[in-house]
């Protein structure tokens, strides 16, 4: 009689299921999509008489701004450089790198990504529309505080000792009171 592991025979009998559970993989970065799920290619066609349009220094700056799509918080160089379990941003790394081949800017390179992925693959927001709302909101809370900080504060007026009888105080009083 042959016998069928229980996980054989479940995976068998569920195949799409267990493939499911296996895709989420934890690392130390956070859960990792698999590169299949994610990953989607980012390319131009190269630019006519096209020469590499940076240094590696600046393509691995560019590549600082680039959020990798696997599920962590990490740019697209750290990201590759640090979790060796991540098939997503190597995946991206080459797109950069054949983007930078083909002769195309910072800027030009970050729009491809952006028309690919949206603006979530960016490691920070663009500056204009709603967004310019947040940044106003914190440099109007900031300038709030500033202000708030700066104004003087109230001091209570130092209580001395007062010479005087009981009657010249209720004289007082009355005539401040007839003042108003």
């Amino acid at each position: 009689m042959l016998a069928i592991p229980a996980l054989g025979l479940s995976a068998a009998a569920f195949p799409r299921r267990i493939r499911a559970a296996q895709v989420a993989v934890q690392t130390f970065n956070g859960p990792m999509a698999a590169a299949g799920d994610v990953y989607r290619p980012v390319t131009l066609p190269p630019n006519a008489g096209a020469k590499p349009s940076m240094t590696d220094a600046q393509r691995d700056d560019l590549e600082h701004q680039i959020h990798c799509q696997c599920g962590c918080n990490l740019d697209v160089y750290t990201c590759r450089t640090t979790d060796f379990a991540c098939s997503v941003s190597p995946a991206m790394h080459s797109d950069v790198m054949g983007l930078v081949a083909g002769g195309y800017s910072a800027s030009e390179i970050l729009a491809a990504f952006k028309a690919v992925y949206g603006e979530r693959v960016l490691m920070a927001p663009v500056r204009s529309g709603f967004n310019l709302l947040g940044a106003g909101a914190v440099v109007v809370t900031a300038l709030m505080r500033r202000w708030k900080s700066r104004a003087p504060m109230a001091t209570a007026v130092p209580t001395s000792h007062v010479d005087a009888t009981e009657g010249e105080l209720a004289a007082l009083d009355a005539a401040v009171r007839k003042d108003r």
